[in-house]
C-alpha cells in the first residue's frame, strides 16, 4: 500500500485528550486545577469515578483506580526527563518551578534550557506522572 493511500484513509485532525488513572481524585483535582490552573469541566455519567479538565481545545481525563482500570501512576520507576512524560506550555517555567517548590510538589528536574532556547522543568503529579512545564524563555 502506498503512503498516499494510507493518508487518504485516515488523517488525525487534532489532539483530543490524555487519560490518567489516579488514586486520589481530590489530590489530583488540586494539582490540575489549583496548581496548573486548568478548568474542571462536566463529565458524562460513566459507571466509574473521574474528573475532566480543559486546556484550550484539549482535555485531561482522570479515572479513579478501580478493579477494571489500569494501575494508577507512572509504571516506569525511572524519574528522569527522558522517559514517559507529557508537557504543558506555561508563561514562565522558572516561575512554575518556584511555585512547585513552594507548594512541596515533587521535582524531577529543575529549570534548564532546551537546545531550541525554551526553558523546561519537570515535576510529578500526585500519582508520579512526569509532567514537563516549558516556556519560550
Amino acid at each position: 500500500m502506498s503512503d498516499s493511500a494510507l493518508t487518504d484513509n485516515l488523517q488525525v485532525q487534532s489532539f483530543d485528550h490524555i487519560t490518567l488513572v489516579v488514586k486520589d481524585l481530590e489530590a489530583s483535582r488540586k494539582f490540575y486545577v489549583d496548581f496548573l490552573g486548568m478548568d474542571h469541566v462536566p463529565r458524562p455519567a460513566f459507571t466509574f469515578d473521574g474528573h475532566w479538565f480543559q486546556i484550550g481545545n484539549q482535555q485531561i481525563h482522570l479515572i479513579l483506580e478501580h478493579d477494571q482500570s489500569g494501575r494508577a501512576g507512572n509504571a516506569n520507576p525511572e524519574q528522569n526527563t527522558r522517559t514517559h512524560h507529557f508537557a504543558f506550555q506555561v508563561d514562565d517555567a522558572k516561575q512554575a518551578y518556584a511555585k512547585a517548590v513552594e507548594q512541596g510538589i515533587p521535582i524531577v528536574s529543575p529549570p534548564k534550557s532546551r537546545p531550541d532556547g525554551a526553558t523546561q522543568t519537570f515535576l510529578n503529579d500526585p500519582d508520579g506522572h512526569i509532567i514537563e512545564l516549558c516556556s519560550l524563555s
